[in-house]
């Protein structure tokens, strides 16, 4: 078969689209590439809807390659890629939803992320006005001998987002999960339009607060891509600097809160304490806990000096001192382990299927990391080791955040060790033409993409940001049958998806 840029050529090029290329087809070559994509020719790594037009971002990974195909829909329509290959699914109901967007032969027509509350409809498209009485969302009904539902959410108990969760089970086994999302519609991608490149910036580190750092790179990246700009030396490894500590501060999270979903709250201590004082070590080097707003269009807006490195350094040594007895105490707790091992598995053929980023991915066999894949400075010149297992279990998920934290330890020390001096940021002005620009860059969760269109002033024309959740929140589904009811938080927490990251 064809490599990426051979297709891409069967299309017409769209100039200044950087650094990968884009190429508008027809509606024969858009069902053609659905079609490959279905037999395992590529990756989709995104969808999404634009003016009068549908975009699909491909990933060859052999070649660790990536393009963009277009297909103009004057007439509001597109043949769906959903009806070969369903990982598209969610994301053609969102255009849908969004731009008015209708998929010829989509197999479920429910809407996603409207929930009949905006008073429009299609907001980024005609804005047709919204029906007064909103219609009740379909659930897929339960049919069998025995069969029960649990509704649980959106609201739920403790501080987090909002969520719909449709049981159907056989007693304490659940035979199926369907979810309902989109309660936390920001518009953000609405916002954009228009909105100076800081701005933009701005908004998508607020696209989910945990990925701050992860979702202000990939726009910035994004945007210098477009500009043809190359950020300072120091700049760039400053970013990779906060997109580690982003990275340890969730993992540590993440492990303790699997384990105080198995009712083993020491962990969770512990690990909370570690997570803390990542946070901490943030704020006194970079002005923000979360550090939000620190990553700007040309740069940074922060520096290490001599206090901040001694403070990650002593934050590294700290975590190597205890981490690694919480370890032993995971894998050596035997009610743990009959809580996590073999619990919610998914199969490494499904976990490819879907393109599943992560920690998700990595569990089941999927090898995938931007970091190393599309090898983005300064990850080019740092040695790190990409964990992956074949179990895809509960198990599995937490052994990989546990040596990611190894390996986020160690890049962490190779960045303050080889940080260059320098400035911190450049001048960016703009290109008095159109320009497109995209970046893949790998968050906690996984791979985060960025899609934006410079108008001629500089100010952003369209901006579409894709989280690793789009991909992830279906395989939950998948992993929850033949679990018990009580099991569900743990495979959730293992999962750990974005609500408001997946809510545009």
């Amino acid at each position: 078969m064809a490599g990426l840029n051979d297709l891409l050529g069967q299309g017409r090029r769209v100039e200044r689209h950087a650094p990968w290329p884009r190429a508008l087809v027809d509606a024969a070559m858009w069902e053609r590439v659905a079609a490959e994509i279905a037999e395992g020719a590529w990756t989709l790594l995104g969808l999404w809807g634009d003016t009068g037009a549908v975009h699909m971002a491909l990933l060859d990974e052999p070649a660790g390659a990536v393009g963009v195909i277009t297909l103009d829909c004057p007439a509001g329509r597109f043949p769906s890629v959903a009806r070969h290959h369903p990982p598209a699914l969610r994301l053609e109901r969102a255009a849908a939803d969004l731009f008015g967007l209708q998929p010829d032969g989509l197999p479920d027509p429910r809407p996603w992320l409207d929930h009949g509350r905006w008073g429009v409809r299609h907001p980024l498209g005609d804005r047709a006005p919204a029906s007064p009485d909103g219609q009740a969302y379909p659930f897929l009904a339960s049919e069998g001998e025995s069969l029960h539902q649990i509704p649980v959410g959106p609201v739920h108990a403790g501080i987090i987002e909002p969520g719909h969760f449709r049981f159907t089970a056989n007693g304490e086994t659940m035979v199926r999960l369907e979810e309902r999302l989109g309660y936390v519609h920001k518009g953000i991608e609405g916002l954009m339009a228009g909105a100076g490149l800081d701005h933009a910036v701005r908004l998508a580190g607020r696209t989910s607060g945990d990925s701050s750092v992860a979702y202000a790179l990939a726009a910035a990246r994004a945007a210098e891509a477009a500009l043809a700009i190359a950020p300072p030396p120091r700049a760039v490894w400053l970013r990779a600097l906060m997109a580690e500590l982003e990275r340890l501060a969730n993992h540590f999270g993440d492990v303790g809160a699997v384990c105080n979903d198995a009712a083993f709250a020491l962990m969770h201590a512990h690990c909370g304490i570690l997570r803390e004082r990542v946070l901490r070590a943030a704020d006194a080097c970079f002005g923000h806990r979360l550090m939000r707003d620190r990553i700007v269009p040309g740069g940074v807006a922060a520096d290490l000096d001599e206090a901040g490195t001694r403070e990650i350094r002593a934050l590294v040594a700290e975590a190597r001192r205890h981490f690694p007895a919480l370890v032993r105490l995971y894998d050596g707790t035997a009610s743990l382990q009959d809580r996590t091992v073999g619990t919610g598995t998914l199969r490494p053929a499904l976990a490819r299927l879907y393109g599943a980023g992560g920690h998700v991915g990595r569990a089941s066999g999927r090898a995938f990391d931007a970091r190393r894949a599309l090898a983005y400075p300064p990850y080019d010149a740092l040695a790190f080791e990409v964990p992956v297992l074949q179990e895809g279990d509960v198990n599995a998920r937490v052994w990989i955040r546990i040596r990611e934290v190894e390996q986020s330890l160690s890049l962490v020390e190779q960045i303050v060790a080889g940080l260059p001096a320098g400035a911190l940021r450049v001048a960016v002005t703009p290109a008095d033409e159109p320009r497109e620009g995209m970046a893949v860059v790998e968050a906690f969760r996984g791979d985060v993409l960025a899609w934006l269109r410079l108008a001629a002033d500089g100010t952003v024309a369209r901006c579409h940001l894709r989280d690793a959740s789009w991909f992830q929140w279906p395989l939950l589904e998948a992993v929850i049958e033949g679990n018990i009811v009580a099991d569900f938080p743990l495979c959730n927490k293992s999962f750990n998806c974005s609500y408001s990251g997946h809510d545009l």
